[in-house]
């Protein structure tokens, strides 16, 4: 049976970590797993113009469509 420890640890300098629990013994053998947390990514919107197929590529494209329609409407 798998018991397990959870602790939030600050990492030290040189990427040491430092984990302390009386539930430990010395000598016994354990798996260690890191899990990062995820750091929030500051994104721009602007980055899904023309991301998705038939969107357009720039906002002069979207004006260059609308003239043409237009000129056709007129024809």
């Amino acid at each position: 049976m798998l018991n397990g420890i959870r602790q939030t640890v600050t990492v030290q300098p040189g990427g040491v970590i430092e984990l302390r629990s009386p539930e430990l013994s010395p000598g016994e053998t354990v798996e260690v797993i890191v899990l990062l947390e995820a750091k929030p990514t500051h994104q721009h919107l602007t980055r899904f113009i023309g991301a998705a197929q038939g969107n357009f590529a720039t906002p002069e494209a979207v004006d260059q469509f609308i003239r043409q329609e237009r000129d056709a409407w007129e024809s």
